[in-house]
This record gives structure tokens, C-alpha cells and sequence, in this order.
């Protein structure tokens, strides 16, 4: 009798089983059975296994172990075992899913004249057909009641992380409060973790309960139960490597704080919902609520995950990559049409994008984040959508920390002048970020000289404001002037805010005819661009003490306070065509001016001790340049509210 085993029948050890069951004496005499038999193995099963074994994948191992047996059984003198055919080329390989390899092996049992062994009932389909003798034995399952690696778990053991050479490790407490600690003092040897991937894959292939989610060189996940085990394997992984993790605990909406004001919310029109979050935060535990109380609120509730592992109800249908794509998941819910779609977990562009595209089309949309603050989950929407569309995307963030809600965000758009920017004619879309319990503004993101911004307003503003502290849009100010200058500038820059609508810009010796430009033009293009009066001076000018930001000597009209000098003050002298400062005994010194406490202009005093201003000068918020400027003098500017024959008097302060 001549027997052609397939790929399927050899990973499950079903062959030499056969023999050796075979193999007894009423058997052997009716010359029934596969003891005795000519074992012919396609050269096809042999690639395919080495293919798989190459790749880490244990099932190739697996056959190749039944192949050495059959070896045995032959030189035992209990069958014969023959190699024929080709060996599967490149693309065979690749097809092996589309039948390819199975191709091969008929063709091999047909020439042969041979009983095709297959436990795939689509080999022994296509064989019957084609006039094959074929001998089918049912798929190996059994009833898998419990894992080897369930041994390691407890109650309050969320994941557990065996590794080849380190002692075995897990994380132990509860949501929020989670300790990364070793639960045994042996390390993992590769023997028994060879037994405990086996044990894994085995169950997910014999178990209704279990499948394999993704099956890669060097990666395997599998879904078991509750359990997501992911399988890693050199060369991927530096040593084999178990990781399983499972929920310690299932919530509903009435565990969670605003839980009456986040089911209205949910509930009185299809939203497009941010869950954000740490690792390990709680962000499925709470998604997974959230999809069981819109279930019970009657609306369709689908799911989208790669791997599927949101603890749902049956009535919740868990969809995963179509042929590998989420986007052809979300083509296919499209003809669905559910109400609310759960994407655990948007993470690359792709992802970005997929969401984006289904909560345009209507659908609700509930996506998964990581994110360290509530905010920084918007901000992964910027570049991937539309900053306009954000809104239509997104317009409610939910931040989990230690299982619990810690912020929530309403997302509206506004047309308006951005926090801390004067000029009206600065109005521009902004979206604005208002905490949902209070309804106050906690960000707005906008565009600043065609850059995305996003400024913290209120609270959330207050790590960074006060004493010495910028605020966001100082910061924001600070870096698109610092930017605009550097294009021009060769060497070092610094950038000092004195107010809102004033800086100084401190650069190299060598650049400030650069920055300045002819007549000063170029500087008066950077100022028409970001809207603020620009003061250009050299690095060496710059003071000890002058700080980087709008607390800075000088910014706020208590300049002489910041040095510890209280400043001097003088009476300007007005003549037909000069306003002239007198500032005796500090000539070469600069200077800061300021009137009634408000700050001017900062000049170098000329070697005759004063300080000319051209009464000609060009109008306010523009330039001009002091007629008795030394060369190393920096351009000034005159106050835009008080000209010199208004103000009663001038303080200069000797920086």
C-alpha cells in the first residue's frame, strides 16, 4: 500500500501514530492498515515545513520531528519511506494559503497511484474530485481546560512575561496600582518554554476558545479565553519570549465618575470619542464599558482590533484586520452600518486615518489612545487630518488614569483672536478646548505664521507662567521669532520678550546689518509677518542678568528693579527736528528709556552723553535709526501711544 501523507496530517504526528496502531498482528495479516506500507513523502510537505521552521514558526518544527520519526520507523523495518517530486519554489511558498503546495501533493498521490492522508477537508475535497483515493482523518482537537501558564496567575495578576535566561516576572495589583515584580527565583529554561509555546499553540489551533490572531516570522499572538499571549522568537526577539496579559476586572459606566453626563452625551448624537490613557491605565476596561452601555442604549456596536481582546458580549460582533488592512474592516462596516464603532487601538496613521474617514461618514466612532496627558490624544490628530476637521473628527477626549476619568474635553472650533494676541485682525478658526465639568478653556490650537500651535490657557498654563516663566504664547512668540531670525542670521540667536507686542532679538556682531537689512527693511518684513515690534542688538550688549522670557529686565516698566540700579531720570529737550536725552557720564553705555514707567527704546549713548531721536522718525510700530548712533547702536523704536513731546519725562537705565 502506498501512502501520501500532506503537510496537514505530518505537523500533527498523525502518521507514525497511524503505523504504530496499525502495526498489530490481525493487522499486519489482512495487510490492512499503514504498518508495511511504502510512506511516499512529497518533497513539497518537506519545503513547506522547512519554510515554516525557517520562519520560527513551531509547526514547522513540529513536522520536521515527525519526518525524523518516520526515519526511524523505516530503518525499524516498519514501513518504507520514499522522497519524490519537486521541491516548491519562491511564490509556491509564498501561495501555500491559495493551495499551491496542495497542487503538488495531489499531483504526486495521482502519479503515484497512492491514498492521499490529509486531515484539511479541502485536500480531500478537491482530491475525491479528481479521482484520488483518499484516507481523511478529522482535525486533532481536544478540550483544552487550562493552560500551562495559568499556573503563574492569580487574581490580581495582570500580565505575566517569561523569558529564556531571566526568572520568570509579573504584574500584580490593581488598576492604577500595578508592580512589575519576579515571581520565582529559577529562570526560564529554553526547555520549558518550548513546552509552554507548545502547550499555547496547540490550544488556540485544538480549542473553539482559542485562535491565532497573527501568525509572523518570529511573532506568533494567539487569542486564548481572556487571554492575549504573544509568542516572540529570535531573530525578532534576542530569546523566547511569553507574554500574556488578561483583564482583572470588567466595569460599567455607573463605576465611572460624570457617568450620568457622559451617557447623555453619548447618547443624543453619534460622537467621535477619544479614549486616552498610560499603559495599563484602564482605557479598554473603560472602552469595553462604554460598547455595553450604548449596546443596552439600542444602538449596533462593532468593534475594530488587531488583536481582538475587548472583554464585549456576544452581541457585539470583534472585528479585526481584513486581509490584513483595517481600512478594508471599515469598507466592510460601512455596508454594516453600525451605530458606533469601537477602535482599540489607534495608534499609526493608518489607524488615523481609518477613524477619521468613518466618523466623516457618520458613523460614531469610540478609538483607543495611548497618550500621557489628555491633550497630547489630540495632538496625534495634527498632521494626519485636516486642522479644521479635528473638530467634525473629534470632539470629545476622555483621559483614564488609575482606572478612573481625570479629564474630559469638549472640541469646538471658533472663530476669534487666539488667547494673548491683540491685533483684531490676528482672528483666525481656532480650536478651542473647554473642560467638560467646568466649561472653561483649557487649550486652543490654531495656526501661527503657518505653523500648528497649541497653547494652554488658565490651569493648565500655570506650571509654566509666573516669576521668571513663560506662558504658552510667550513660548510660542518666542520660538517663531527666534525661527524668522535664524533664517537670516549665520550665528547665535536669543530672543527676550518685553511685552506682549515687543522683543529684543540678541545676535551676533557680525549679523546685525543682516537682520536689520537695508534702511531696515528686512527686520520690518519680520515685524509686519509676526505682528511685534523687533529690537536687534549684539550678544555682547546682552547683560548678565537679562533672562529669556517676559519677566525679563526691562519687560515690564520695573527695568531698574531687575538690575537693583532704580535708573535716573532726566528731561528730554525738545528742538525743531530731535527729542535729545541727556545722559551725562554714560557715554557708550546702553540704555533701556522708558516713559511714566513704559518702555521705549534702548539706545547707546553717543560720546557727547546723550541720546538723539529724530522727530522725522517713520510712524509708530516702524523704525528709524538715532542720528548720533555709534556704529555698534541698535535700531529703536518710538513708543506707538506717546510721542516724545507728550511724555513728561523719561527714565534711562545703564544696562
Amino acid at each position: 500500500m502506498n501512502i501520501v501523507p500532506d503537510t496537514s496530517v505530518v505537523i500533527d504526528g498523525r502518521v507514525s501514530e497511524q503505523i504504530e496502531a496499525d502495526a498489530d498482528a490481525e493487522s499486519a495479516a489482512s495487510g490492512k492498515g499503514f504498518a508495511g506500507a511504502t510512506v511516499i513523502i512529497p518533497e513539497a510537505v518537506v519545503g513547506e515545513l522547512e519554510s515554516q521552521a525557517n520562519d520560527g514558526r513551531e509547526t514547522g518544527w513540529e513536522g520536521l520531528e515527525e519526518l525524523q520519526r518516520l526515519v526511524d520507523l523505516d530503518e525499524a523495518g516498519e514501513i518504507d519511506v520514499e522522497y519524490v517530486g519537486r521541491r516548491p519554489d519562491a511564490l509556491e511558498k509564498r501561495d501555500a494559503g491559495e493551495g499551491e503546495i496542495d497542487a503538488l501533493i495531489r499531483d504526486v498521490a495521482q502519479k503515484e497511484d497512492a491514498t492521499l492522508f490529509t486531515s484539511d477537508d479541502v485536500q480531500a475535497q478537491v482530491a475525491r474530485s479528481k479521482g484520488i483515493t483518499v484516507e481523511y482523518v478529522e482535525p486533532r482537537g481536544r478540550d483544552v481546560e487550562r493552560l500551562q501558564i495559568e499556573n503563574f496567575f492569580d487574581e490580581g495578576t495582570m500580565s505575566l512575561h517569561l523569558k529564556v535566561g531571566a526568572r520568570p516576572m509579573a504584574k500584580r495589583g490593581s488598576i492604577g496600582d500595578m508592580h512589575y515584580q519576579t515571581i520565582r527565583d529559577d529562570v526560564v529554561t529554553e526547555t520549558e518554554i518550548k513546552e509552554y509555546v507548545a502547550d499555547v499553540e496547540d490550544g488556540a489551533r485544538s480549542s473553539p476558545e482559542g485562535f491565532v490572531e497573527l501568525d509572523e516570522p518570529g511573532m506568533t499572538i494567539v487569542q486564548f479565553r481572556d487571554f492575549r499571549i504573544a509568542i516572540a522568537r529570535p531573530p525578532f526577539s534576542d530569546a523566547t519570549e511569553i507574554t500574556a496579559v488578561r483583564p482583572i476586572v470588567k466595569t460599567d459606566m455607573d463605576d465611572y465618575e460624570h457617568a450620568d453626563e457622559l451617557r447623555e452625551r453619548l447618547t443624543d448624537h453619534q460622537r467621535g470619542v477619544l479614549i486616552a490613557g498610560a499603559p495599563g491605565a484602564g482605557k479598554s476596561t473603560f472602552a469595553q464599558a462604554v460598547a455595553e452601555f450604548l449596546t443596552e442604549a439600542d444602538y449596533a456596536v462593532k468593534t475594530m482590533e488587531k488583536p481582538r481582546d475587548l472583554q464585549v458580549g456576544p452581541e457585539i460582533t470583534q472585528y479585526t484586520a481584513l486581509g490584513g488592512s483595517m481600512a478594508k474592516t471599515a469598507d466592510s462596516l460601512l455596508m454594516v452600518r453600525p451605530d458606533y464603532t469601537i477602535y482599540d487601538e489607534v495608534r499609526k496613521t493608518d489607524d488615523f486615518e481609518v477613524f477619521s474617514d468613518m466618523r466623516l461618514a457618520g458613523v460614531g466612532m469610540v478609538g483607543v489612545v495611548h497618550a500621557t496627558r489628555a491633550i497630547d490624544a489630540l495632538q496625534r490628530l495634527i498632521g494626519r487630518v485636516e486642522l479644521g476637521l479635528i473638530p467634525q473628527v473629534v470632539d470629545t477626549v476622555i483621559y483614564i488614569e488609575a482606572g478612573e476619568v481625570h479629564t474630559v474635553y469638549d472640541v469646538t472650533t471658533e472663530v476669534k483672536v487666539p488667547e494673548g494676541l491683540m491685533e483684531e485682525d490676528l482672528a483666525r478658526p481656532v480650536i478651542l478646548i473647554r473642560d467638560f465639568e467646568t466649561g472653561q478653556p483649557a487649550y486652543e490650537i490654531y495656526t501661527f505664521n503657518r505653523q500648528v500651535v497649541t497653547v494652554p490657557l488658565g490651569e493648565n498654563a500655570d506650571g509654566d507662567s509666573g516669576p521668571g516663566k513663560d506662558s504658552g504664547v510667550d513660548r510660542i512668540a518666542k520660538q517663531e521669532i527666534e525661527r524668522e531670525i535664524r533664517s537670516i542670521a549665520h550665528g547665535h540667536v536669543e530672543v527676550d520678550l518685553k511685552s506682549p507686542d515687543t522683543a529684543v532679538v540678541w545676535v551676533e556682531e557680525n549679523d546685525i546689518s543682516q537682520v536689520i537689512g537695508k534702511g531696515g527693511g528686512r527686520i520690518t518684513d519680520v515685524e509686519n509677518r509676526l505682528g511685534i515690534d523687533i529690537d536687534v542688538r549684539t550678544l555682547d550688549e546682552k547683560p548678565a542678568s537679562a533672562g529669556g522670557n517676559s519677566g525679563s529686565s526691562g519687560g515690564g516698566g520695573d527695568g531698574g528693579a531687575a538690575t537693583g540700579q532704580p535708573g535716573e531720570i532726566v528731561t528730554p529737550e525738545i528742538t525743531s527736528r530731535h527729542v535729545v536725552v541727556p545722559m551725562d557720564g554714560h557715554a557708550g553705555d546702553t540704555v533701556e528709556v522708558q516713559a511714566d514707567g513704559e518702555y521705549l527704546f534702548t539706545a547707546t549713548v553717543s560720546r557727547g552723553g546723550e541720546i538723539q531721536i529724530s522727530r522725522a522718525a517713520p510712524s509708530p510700530r516702524r523704525w528709524s535709526r538715532p542720528s548720533t548712533a555709534a556704529r555698534r547702536s541698535p535700531w529703536c523704536r518710538r513708543n506707538g501711544e506717546r510721542t516724545a513731546s507728550e511724555a513728561s519725562g523719561f527714565t534711562g537705565r545703564t544696562e
